[in-house]
């Protein structure tokens, strides 16, 4: 079972003024997956350097396996989540967020104006996902398949990522 954290950035969720609904539907969806387990939930401003501090906190507690941020990834001046990632990131995953755009843009053009970030920090994988339902689970859905693997890898209970068994 692999723990996860689920980080929502959100100015207007953080003084009550909007219900957290992409939170409820990642930890449904991410539950539905019975390998995944929903540790920990926070709810906080756009803020670059509280953000800062929650990555590290999690990641450096080694509590979880697996860091979701969702908001915070577009072009207004408080969306800043990608910078406070890149900021606590010791190695980046550039394919999670480059195939989630990729795909993404099957369904809508405008996700190539994504700014989202993925990488690791000790032995947790950060990946930010969009503010909207919809669309976080439908980046998460895309590249939830693969993150089992390089999470045993961090932790290290995987060794092999490939085999001979084609000559």
């Amino acid at each position: 079972m692999f723990n996860v954290a689920i980080i929502t950035l959100s100015d207007k969720g953080s003084r009550g003024e909007r219900e957290d609904i992409t939170a409820k539907r990642l930890m449904e969806f991410v539950e539905g997956k019975k390998i995944y387990r929903v540790v920990k939930y926070l709810l906080q401003s756009d803020n670059c350097d509280e953000l800062k501090e929650n990555l590290i906190k999690l990641c450096d507690s080694n509590e979880v396996d697996l860091i979701l941020t969702n908001g915070g990834t577009g072009f207004s001046k408080r969306d800043n989540t990608p910078e406070a990632t890149n900021a606590v990131l010791e190695r980046e995953i550039p394919g999670l967020s480059e195939y989630m755009r990729m795909r993404s843009t099957e369904i809508t053009k405008q996700a190539i104006l994504s700014r989202g970030v993925s990488g690791i920090r000790k032995n947790t994988i950060i990946v930010n996902l969009p503010g909207s339902p919809k669309g976080a689970v439908e980046n998460l859905e895309f590249i939830i398949d693969v993150l089992p693997h390089g999470i045993e890898i961090l932790k290290g209970e995987a060794t092999e990522c490939a085999t001979n068994d084609k000559k």
